[in-house]
């Protein structure tokens, strides 16, 4: 008889958290009325599922619902893909592929492409410290190239001014 009182204020502790639960969601915080499953129904202080009559799984739903969405790619497209090693030819390639395949192949030429500038930077640097260092050698400077220009300009402009006998 003991074990039975102690049920029966075990099962009052749990209706008036409940209750208490309740009223929060009401009053204090709305926001977590929508965080529980709202198909609970309370009955007599019980919670009870409504009674839904039971769907037939269909198999075209159920497929199209967990499908994953493909993509026809393009010529170019196709190219990315070859250029990006995921696949030798052309004729490899399925008539569909997925988003993340794609992204994947743009991403991997992304980074191909920007090594090969990172290459041809270095590569013209190094071209252009070679040809300075030619052209030091051979005493062209742009100062020395200025002062011939200017000295080339203002001998024209002589020219240009003394009258011309003939």
């Amino acid at each position: 008889m003991h074990s039975l009182s102690a049920m029966g204020s075990f099962r009052g502790l749990c209706l008036a958290a409940g209750n208490c639960l309740r009223l929060c969601e009401r009053e204090v915080f709305p926001s977590l009325k929508l965080a529980r499953k709202g198909d609970l129904k309370m009955t007599k202080g019980f919670c009870t599922k409504p009674q839904q009559t039971p769907k037939a799984p269909s198999q075209t739903t159920d497929f199209y619902k967990f499908r994953v969405p493909l993509h026809k790619p393009t010529p170019w497209e196709k190219k990315i893909m070859i250029w990006s090693g995921r696949f030798k030819k052309e004729d490899e390639i399925p008539e569909t592929i997925t988003f993340e395949m794609l992204d994947a192949a743009k991403n991997r030429v992304r980074v191909k492409v920007s090594y090969i500038m990172i290459a041809l930077t270095i590569l013209g640097c190094i071209v252009m410290i070679f040809q300075g260092k030619q052209a030091a050698k051979r005493h062209e400077t742009l100062t020395s190239l200025n002062l011939e220009k200017k000295a080339r300009l203002r001998k024209e402009a002589e020219e240009a001014l003394e009258p011309k006998t003939d």
